[in-house]
């Protein structure tokens, strides 16, 4: 560990956060000497001490151990990419326009990876809407946990829940795709259908 890097990072995050040494101190339940020796970068905080730190500061630990914040490229903004972290644990969704750290039940999530379906689900066009079906198992142990309708610039997510009907209705929206996740067999993505553009007839 850098104790240079490490307590300069500690400062900047303090100070952003507008708390003094004896604040911090006294969140953690320490000395403002204590704090003071890691600013200047005379020692490290214990390893016992980096998960309350960290949660304090805002930070994750590994950011704070490495003592510098990466930052993600600047985003352009197409939604078609966002990422899906799932925790198998607790059921917990999180999505984000960039790939980034996820943390639930004490452990790192992995990017939920999006492959087409084999087996899509049924979709009828009625007027605006999108009429979403499935005969698919909605049982506690084997269920679509929600549907999605994502375009380049928006996300309309509906959460679904085990022995409910799957039928539920989504706004049309063009260009948009639909994003399912089963709980047994993972994330998938089926095109939509779009209204049929008539071509007026002549005289």
């Amino acid at each position: 560990m850098d104790q240079q890097k490490i307590g300069a990072l500690i400062r900047q995050l303090r100070t952003d956060m507008e708390l003094t040494q004896e604040q911090l101190a006294q969140k953690l339940h320490i000395s403002s000497k204590t704090v003071s020796k890691w600013e200047c970068g005379n020692g490290c905080p214990e390893v016992s001490l980096f998960p309350a730190l960290s949660e304090v500061l805002g930070i994750d630990c590994t950011a704070l151990f490495s003592g510098e914040v990466q930052k993600n490229d600047q985003i352009s903004g197409n939604m078609r990419r966002i990422k899906f972290y799932l925790c198998e644990n607790c059921g917990n969704l999180v999505t984000s326009a960039a790939k980034t750290s996820v943390y639930c039940c004490g452990k790192v999530l992995q990017e939920t990876l999006l492959k087409k379906a084999d087996e899509p689900l049924s979709v009828e066009l009625a007027g605006e809407e999108y009429y979403v079906s499935s005969s698919h198992e909605m049982t506690r142990d084997h269920y679509i946990t929600f549907a999605a309708i994502i375009s380049s610039d928006t996300l309309i997510l509906r959460k679904l829940y085990p022995e409910w009907d799957l039928q539920l209705r989504l706004p049309r929206i063009a260009g948009g795709m639909l994003v399912w996740h089963c709980s047994r067999h993972g994330l998938f993505y089926q095109n939509l259908p779009q209204p049929v553009r008539r071509t007026p007839r002549n005289g």
